[in-house]
């Protein structure tokens, strides 16, 4: 693939099928779902961007979220 580091917010490195959590709320575009902070994010999938993973929560699929506001659980 690609030689794309995706680090969280606090600069460890992430991999395919990690759990992260979130250190913030996060609103999510285009539902009335909140992510509240300290959400856990199971089984997460890198997209090729640098600042992007793409995941699945409880009540949204197919989502993406900003690497910034992750932490590696």
């Amino acid at each position: 693939m690609s030689d794309i580091v995706v680090k969280d917010s606090n600069g460890t490195v992430l991999a395919d099928g990690d759990s992260v959590t979130t250190v913030k709320d996060l609103k999510v575009k285009g539902t009335s779902e909140t992510l509240k902070r300290g959400t856990l994010v199971k089984n997460i999938r890198l997209t090729g961007r640098a600042g992007e993973i793409e995941c699945n929560t409880k009540k949204v699929k197919g989502l993406v979220l900003r690497t910034e506001f992750l932490k590696k659980a």
